[in-house]
């Protein structure tokens, strides 16, 4: 059975021509120093795009919604606004603005073209400094306007930070349904806000650890359908897969190169043990990378592809260890107390993510490639498997919450941690790169 999802249509992005006032010099309004606490989120008013009916409504209330959860921004409730906004093209009395303390101001409007495309365009406002910061418009079909705004979000974002968003993307996970003890597990895949939920796999064969390529379009995971754990290639787009590597014994915990040239995975053998192994998807051949009689699971690449990231019990217990991306090198970099497991490496390479249960808990935090500067952002009951944001600046997980596992996300403070909403029980997320 195939499950085939519509491609993404085109999104034509074109600069918006600045008003009278003038354009302000690029800098950043928020500062972003995950190790100096909390960040005190910014001030920023956004107004309903005019036009459009609903739709301008609908736009700005999930820039505003994005742009909050991040953490960083702290949308003004529109009964404050004194100002309303007519003409969005027009330079806004800022005054009205800074009375109410707003530091950044957006406006927009969504108009329909003679074509049938929505046309959706944002001006980014500094308030105190009487000038228009940035400016685009979007052409999308109806099926895109929420992407749309998610691109809106991102511009903003990376305009008042001086770093990207993470906004336009989607996360592949596996959807639990039914009974605890006969419950149906599907690959599905949605927007990172929980928006647009579209399912990959029928529930006949269980499903775990989906990771997303490089290139967006395909997902690696593991399936039991054979009655044994394999991996499988999946084209998003097409519903086409196949099958990782006809290998004796169980495969697991498949990851992507940074290239997307190879797929990561652990390999279990009679015997017991398990052992990493990287498959080249052009040649098919393999690269045994580890070769010990303990279990190590669960590799993930750096950025640049030069090393990886695994867990491995050869020391007693389960820890984590870093090596070459040819299997050189293999060195232990945690020492901490209790069990480490999930690690992944930040896509900005400076971090690495894992889970860690000590003392009845289960802990996500992150710690520096070497190993030191370990963080616990977050403490729960049964939470494991972070995946990382496009930006490195956020983390994804899962919790089980009242009969099943839920999603969460924590920022690099851990003091914003947010619910994702999803209509079943979730778990197993993997965040896309930026759609683009």
């Amino acid at each position: 059975m195939k499950f085939i999802l519509k491609p993404l249509l085109m999104i034509v992005a074109m600069a918006l021509g600045m008003t009278a006032a003038a354009t302000l010099p690029a800098r950043a309004l928020v500062e972003l120093n995950v190790n100096k606490g909390n960040v005190e989120p910014l001030p920023i008013a956004i107004t309903d795009f005019q036009g459009g009916d609903a739709l301008g409504a609908e736009i700005s209330g999930i820039v505003s919604a994005d742009l909050k959860r991040s953490g960083l921004f702290a949308p003004i409730d529109k009964s404050a606004f004194i100002e309303k906004i007519s003409n969005p093209d027009a330079t806004p009395r800022f005054e009205d603005w800074k009375v109410i303390n707003a530091q950044a101001l957006v406006t927009g409007s969504v108009s329909k073209e003679a074509d049938g495309r929505v046309r959706a365009q944002y001006r980014l406002w500094d308030t105190f400094a009487g000038q228009q910061m940035s400016g685009e418009q979007f052409f999308a079909n109806d099926a895109n306007t929420r992407r749309v705004a998610h691109i809106i979000a991102d511009a903003i974002y990376e305009r008042l930070t001086g770093e990207k968003g993470y906004f336009d993307t989607r996360v592949v996970f596996i959807d639990e349904s039914g009974a605890k003890n006969a419950r149906k597990k599907r690959l599905a895949i949605m927007d990172q806000d929980g928006a647009n939920i579209r399912y990959l796999s029928d529930g006949r064969s269980i499903v775990l650890t989906p990771r997303f390529s490089p290139n967006r379009q395909e997902i690696t995971y593991m399936s039991y359908e054979s009655g044994q754990p394999k991996v499988y290639l999946l084209q998003i787009e097409t519903g086409q897969r196949e099958l990782v590597g006809d290998f004796p014994g169980m495969t697991f915990a498949p990851r992507f190169s940074p290239d997307g040239q190879k797929v990561i995975m652990s390999l279990l053998r009679d015997d017991g043990n398990s052992n990493i192994f990287a498959m080249d998807l052009r040649s098919r051949s393999t690269t045994r990378l580890t070769n010990s009689t303990a279990i190590d699971t669960s590799p993930s690449y750096s950025p640049d592809g030069s090393k990886v990231v695994f867990t491995s019990d050869r020391g007693g217990r389960a820890q984590i260890y870093v090596m070459g991306a040819d299997g050189s090198g293999q060195t232990r970099i945690s020492f901490g107390d209790g069990v480490y497991s999930t690690p992944v490496w930040s896509p900005r390479g400076d971090l690495i993510a894992f889970t860690k249960q000590t003392a009845g808990e289960f802990q996500i935090g992150v710690m520096r490639v070497d190993g030191s500067g370990e963080r616990i952002l977050s403490t729960g009951f049964q939470q494991e498997g972070p995946t990382w944001a496009p930006n490195g600046r956020v983390l994804m997980f899962f919790r089980d919450s009242a009969g099943g596992p839920k999603l969460v996300s924590v920022d690099l403070t851990g003091r914003n941690e947010q619910s994702i909403p999803t209509s079943n029980f979730a778990s197993d997320p993997a965040w896309s790169p930026l759609l683009e």
